[in-house]
């Protein structure tokens, strides 16, 4: 295979968040052979320390320029890499901006949340847990998106952190604790909300400990880049996801 160019099974587009960098890292982590990621990023905010819920909801603008400029590229899908700035104002809202990403780049597109709603399809979870590192006025609207979609929400806890940077940062053991203390008997899956979070490495780790499947931001957001690639690999160490 040392004769075709890279990427030549496909490549994935990444808009990503510019004062974060977990993402990218643990796209090319869980990346099978021929499968390359391709980055672009885009300000959370002026302030990525004090980021607000207004700075969540007006990303949309910042991404659309982000997606002309990537599918300039030889590309088979784009995905915009951020949980919360893709729930922030809901699903129409979500739908709406991946309409207009695949308008201007004539490939498939797709969002973490819309992601992970298709991952909660595919292993066909109907009550999910979720960990997030967000405020209590964040994962109100967390809770919301993912009821508009028809899932019931278990339980839904944050560390209350609105700085990126502190995010980015969050080691292991604090990681894990978060997820099982969010997690409930009654959850089909559980799910840990965040690009920034430094996480997949971990989620089969707590699938064995929780004996239910884990869905993560950046897990999800490349499974579903994958299929819309038509790259259907199963990839061992990052979940059941990975085998729907």
């Amino acid at each position: 295979m040392g004769d075709l160019p890279y990427g030549w099974r496909a490549k994935i587009g990444l808009i990503y968040i510019a004062s974060a960098y977990s993402m990218e890292v643990e796209f090319y982590h869980m990346a099978p052979k021929g499968v390359t990621t391709h980055t672009t990023r885009i300000a959370l905010s002026d302030q990525p320390e004090h980021f607000s819920i207004d700075d969540l909801s007006s990303l949309e603008e910042d991404a659309i320029r982000a997606t002309r400029l990537l599918a300039q590229a030889p590309l088979n899908v784009i995905a915009f890499g951020c949980t919360s700035g893709s729930f922030v104002n809901g699903v129409k809202y979500d739908r709406q901006m991946i309409n207009r990403m695949e308008n201007i780049a004539n490939i498939p597109c797709t969002t973490t949340m819309t992601a992970v709603m298709e991952a909660t399809k595919a292993l066909q979870v109907k009550h999910i847990a979720i960990a997030t590192p967000y405020s209590e006025e964040v994962n109100k609207l967390a809770h919301r998106y993912f009821t508009e979609s028809g899932l019931t929400v278990t339980n839904i806890t944050g560390l209350g952190i609105m700085n990126d940077y502190e995010i980015s940062n969050l080691d292991s053991n604090t990681i894990y604790r978060m997820a099982i203390n969010a997690n409930t008997d009654d959850a089909d899956a559980l799910f840990i909300s965040c690009t920034g979070l430094q996480a997949v490495h971990m989620i089969q780790e707590l699938e064995e400990d929780l004996q239910k499947p884990v869905i993560t931001s950046n897990q999800a957001t490349f499974w579903h880049s994958l299929r819309l690639s038509g790259v259907g690999t199963q990839i061992k160490g990052f979940g059941e996801l990975f085998y729907r």
